[in-house]
């Protein structure tokens, strides 16, 4: 090998390192986010990345088109008394978000504290009912007046093609496993991710004189 021929392969493999140097630069400066509290978030300034865990405040939050903001406390807080961090998405909503949800939240921080999401993702903790004593559907529809808005317990399963985020006016349909008897159900609370289409499920709420039922609790059948 000449040196003309090694000077080349030298420059070649020095202009290689630099590129690599940079896209790893960029690559890790982009996934990198320093882990805080809520408290802590909230009184972070600057434009870091960072990722803030905490549950979704009830009522909260508001879905205009593919936004959604909500805001965040720090779970092992009292609610009431806990700062909160107001949180913006501009993706999909998923169907198991809702109040008290647990939300991992990444991204930076806007001029107004708006702590803006790149990436979200939400966990809600399994909850199990056991179905004795609850109604299935059919029943509930048939005692008709004597159970509107009357505290009741119901089980069944989610119909498929029903599922549907909190924004929803309709949260999923609730069938007899015979699929002969269904009631549309409202819930604004967070669904467990282990709920999905062909779910058995026991809810506690009532239902009410236009027909549909508001749950106030959504378990898993155990």
């Amino acid at each position: 090998m000449n040196t003309k021929t090694k000077r080349r392969m030298g420059v070649v493999t020095g202009v290689i390192v630099i590129v690599l140097i940079v896209v790893l630069a960029v690559v890790g400066g982009n996934s990198a986010a320093k882990t805080v509290t809520v408290s802590e978030a909230v009184a972070l300034q600057g434009d870091n990345k960072i990722q803030v865990t905490g549950n979704v405040a009830e009522n909260s939050f508001d879905i205009k088109g593919d936004t959604l903001t909500f805001q965040i406390y720090d779970a092992e807080s009292d609610p009431a008394a806990s700062q909160l961090l107001d949180v913006r998405y501009d993706g999909g909503v998923s169907a198991t978000f809702g109040n008290e949800v647990t939300a991992i939240c990444t991204g930076k921080k806007d001029a107004d504290g708006v702590l803006v999401c790149s990436e979200l993702v939400t966990k809600c903790p399994s909850k199990y009912e056991n179905a004795e004593g609850s109604l299935s559907v059919a029943d509930l529809l048939g005692y008709g007046d004597a159970v509107i808005d009357k505290p009741v317990k119901v089980s069944g399963v989610i119909e498929t093609g029903t599922l549907a985020g909190v924004n929803a006016s309709r949260r999923f349909v609730l069938e007899d496993e015979s699929g002969d008897a269904r009631v549309a159900v409202k819930y604004d609370g967070a669904l467990s991710d282990e709920m999905g289409e062909g779910t058995r499920v026991v809810l506690t709420g009532s239902l009410g004189a236009n027909g549909s039922f508001t749950a106030t609790v959504v378990a898993l059948e155990g």
